[in-house]
C-alpha cells in the first residue's frame, strides 16, 4: 500500500500533471465567461427577433414535444466561441514553441583536401621523371 501511494505522489505532483489541471481550471473560469457572453449580450440581441430572450425559446411539437431549440443554439454558440479562442491560443502557442526552438548547429563537415594545382603537379611530375632518370644511369 505504501509502495502505491509513493506511485500516486509521484504521478500527481510530476509537472505536466500540475500543468494540466491549472489547464482545467482556468478552462473552467474562461467557459463560464463565455457562457455569460452568451446569456446575458448574444443570446438578448438574437432574441430581439423573437421578442423574448433567445435561449427560452422553445419549438413546440404535437403530443406535448418542445424543443428546447433556443438553449441549444445557445450551446452552440458557446462552443464556437470556445473553438475559435482555443484554436486562436493553440496556433499563438505553437508559432512560440517555434521561434523557441533553436535549428541544433549541424558539426562543420570537414574539408575535403585541396586539390593541388597545376605547378604543384607539374612540379611533382619533373621531380619524379628527374627520379627516373637518375636511376637509369642517364
Amino acid at each position: 500500500m505504501k509502495k502505491f501511494l509513493e506511485e500516486f505522489k509521484a504521478f500527481a505532483l510530476k509537472g505536466n500533471m500540475m500543468d494540466m489541471a491549472i489547464g482545467v481550471l482556468i478552462g473552467g473560469a474562461f467557459s463560464t465567461l463565455v457562457t455569460s457572453l452568451t446569456d446575458n449580450i448574444i443570446n438578448p440581441i438574437i432574441g430581439i427577433l423573437f421578442q423574448t430572450d433567445f435561449s427560452d425559446v422553445v419549438l413546440h411539437l404535437p403530443f406535448g414535444i418542445n424543443l428546447g431549440i433556443g438553449a441549444f443554439i445557445s450551446a452552440v454558440i458557446n462552443f464556437i466561441i470556445l473553438a475559435f479562442v482555443l484554436f486562436c491560443m493553440l496556433k499563438t502557442m505553437n508559432k512560440l514553441m517555434d521561434l523557441g526552438k533553436h535549428e541544433e548547429e549541424k558539426p562543420a563537415e570537414p574539408e575535403a583536401p585541396k586539390a593541388p594545382t597545376q605547378e604543384e603537379l607539374l612540379t611533382e611530375i619533373l621531380a619524379v621523371l628527374k627520379e627516373q632518370q637518375a636511376a637509369n644511369g642517364k
